[in-house]
C-alpha cells in the first residue's frame, strides 16, 4: 500500500474505525465487504469515488487487494488506526477480526462521507460477513456480472480459483452522462493521491 499518500492511508483507517464503532464482530471479510458497498454506494448514487480503491472480483466478492493484502499481515500500514485478532471460531475455521487502536478521526470526511457511512452501516452493518457475501454475489451486481462475462463463477463455486484480476467497473451501471461525471471525479481523485504520495 506504499503507493497511498498519508491522506489517503488516514482516510482508509479512519472509515475502517468508523465502521469498528458501529458494528459488532467485525471480521476482515465483513469490513472488506462493507468498504466495498461504500464505494459502491458512493459510485452509483453519487458519481464520487468514496476511497477511490480498486475492487477486484474474487471468490468472496469484491475485493480492495492492498487492503486484503495489509490487513492479512497484521494492519501494517494501517496500524495506527487497527489491529487484528487471529480467531478460532465453532467449525474449526481461523478467521481474523478488526478492532480499532483509535477514535475515529473526522478531520479527512466530508458531512455527505459520514451521511453516506451511516446510510451502508444503517442498511448492512447487523449483516455477518457470510451475508454481506451473499448480498453481493447476487445475480444483479457488477461483481455476478463481471464474474459471468470472464467465466468465473464456475470456478469460484467449484473452488478452482479464488481471485482474479479483473477490476469492478462503477460505470457499468451508469447512464453516460454519470460514467463521464465519475470518471472526471475518479481521475482527479487519483491525480490528487499520486500528487500528495509524491510528496511525503
Amino acid at each position: 500500500m506504499s503507493k497511498y499518500s498519508e491522506e489517503n492511508i488516514s482516510r482508509i483507517g479512519n472509515a475502517a474505525i468508523y465502521i469498528a464503532e458501529h458494528t459488532s464482530d467485525l471480521s476482515k471479510t465483513k469490513l472488506l465487504k462493507l468498504l466495498y458497498l461504500m464505494e459502491e454506494r458512493s459510485a452509483l448514487k453519487y458519481q464520487q469515488p468514496f476511497l477511490g480503491l480498486p475492487y477486484e472480483v474474487w471468490q468472496a466478492g469484491p475485493v480492495a487487494k492492498d487492503i486484503y493484502i495489509d490487513l492479512s499481515d497484521g494492519a501494517i500500514l494501517l496500524s495506527k488506526y487497527l489491529k487484528t485478532e487471529l480467531v478460532k471460531l465453532d467449525d474449526g475455521k481461523d478467521a481474523q477480526y478488526i478492532h480499532p487502536v483509535a477514535a475515529f478521526d473526522d478531520e479527512d470526511f466530508s458531512a455527505y462521507e459520514i451521511r453516506l457511512m451511516d446510510e451502508v452501516l444503517k442498511e448492512y452493518g447487523d449483516k455477518t460477513a457470510t451475508e454481506l457475501v451473499d448480498i453481493v454475489h447476487k445475480e444483479n451486481t457488477l461483481w455476478y456480472q463481471i464474474a459471468k462475462e470472464h467465466g468465473l463463477l464456475d470456478a469460484f463455486k467449484k473452488h478452482e480459483c479464488n481471485n482474479s484480476d479483473y477490476v469492478i467497473d462503477f460505470t457499468k451501471a451508469m447512464m453516460p452522462c454519470a460514467a463521464e461525471y465519475y470518471k472526471e471525479a475518479l481521475a482527479i481523485h487519483n491525480a490528487s493521491n499520486a500528487y500528495n504520495s509524491d510528496h511525503v
